[in-house]
């Protein structure tokens, strides 16, 4: 129970700021463009000096074979996660134009703007490492494998369309923070004489932003999506039930089932990678909707609806996991 009210404490904490950016939008305070703007600063600024703070800090050389079994882990369930999504969207006759958005929806988290700040308020900034994992992973496969379900289900094609891959999203802003970090590891000198007390302080400020902006953000998307525009049919509850029960549930088996062969974890790796498993649904999914001629109105309000619903289910996996 104690691990319950404290995983409430934590979302509260990150209601509380969603609900600043949510109501300051409502009261008119911005133009239409700074969401964009605030965006770029969290992908382009705030985050990759997070990250790369976060590596020198808490990573350790010797994590890299845990790492490695964690990134395995990862692509299994969620190529896992898209075989079984498949079979749901045949099984209840999911329409054309929806399938893949279904599929995406499902498999492809929110690991930036509500993914990071979620997992450093359950488990500490040490967490940081094994959430950039499910980070990496998720990444390459929405931008590959996800692209490609969503523009094969595009119902103006009569052949099926070919995604057009946008090859700088398989290497975003935030995992440079990640690819600088590497040598800094592996060469003290350039801890030593690069990393000079301004530059850290600098560094460790800028990161600081990523939580309160990144939350702050989704309010204010929150609020222009419109609270009132999300409704649940059959398909947008499929969909909730793929990503908040089914997609938690395939990581938890397969990280079962590692250590009954006797691969081990550290739990806050483990759990690091459930809880990311249960986030919402990706941001951008109505962009790809909109741009393969899918249905944007349901992949809206996917992202709305795991977006607020999230608040309810990770209490309940904190308290399931224990």
């Amino acid at each position: 129970m104690a691990i319950f009210i404290t995983s409430i404490q934590s979302v509260l904490a990150i209601v509380i700021m969603i609900a600043v950016g949510y109501i300051t939008q409502g009261l008119g305070w911005f133009k239409e463009s700074f969401s964009g703007s605030i965006s770029k600063i969290i992908m382009k600024v705030a985050l990759p000096c997070s990250i790369f703070v976060a590596m020198l800090k808490y990573f350790h050389p010797e994590q890299l074979a845990n790492l490695s079994t964690g990134l395995i882990y990862v692509v299994l369930a969620i190529l896992l996660g898209y075989v079984v999504s498949w079979i749901e969207v045949k099984l209840f006759r999911v329409k054309k134009g929806r399938r893949g958005l279904m599929m995406t929806g499902i498999n492809g988290a929110n690991t930036v703007f509500i993914g990071m700040p979620l997992n450093i308020a359950l488990f500490g900034e040490i967490s940081v490492p094994y959430l950039l994992v499910y980070y990496i992973v998720n990444t390459i496969i929405i931008w590959t494998l996800g692209v490609w379900v969503i523009a094969a289900d595009d119902p103006t094609a009569k052949d099926g369309s070919k995604a057009k891959f946008d090859w700088h999203h398989l290497i975003p802003a935030p995992l440079w923070g990640f690819i600088v970090a590497i040598p800094f590891l592996y060469i003290l000198w350039l801890q030593e004489h690069l990393l000079v007390n301004f530059v850290q302080t600098t560094l460790t400020d800028l990161g600081a932003l990523v939580t309160p902006l990144a939350l702050i953000y989704i309010g204010i998307m929150l609020r222009s999506f419109g609270l009132k525009n999300m409704h649940f049919d059959k398909d947008v509850i499929l969909t909730l039930v793929g990503r908040f029960v089914i997609s938690p549930l395939i990581m938890a088996a397969i990280i079962f089932v590692g250590f009954k062969v006797g691969v081990s974890m550290v739990p806050t790796f483990s759990k690091t990678l459930i809880v990311q498993a249960a986030t919402p649904s990706l941001a951008v999914l109505p962009i790809l909707a909109q741009t393969y001629h899918g249905d944007v109105k349901f992949a809206t309000n996917i992202v709305v609806s795991t977006s607020v619903l999230f608040i309810i289910v990770i209490p309940i996996i904190m308290l399931i996991m224990g």
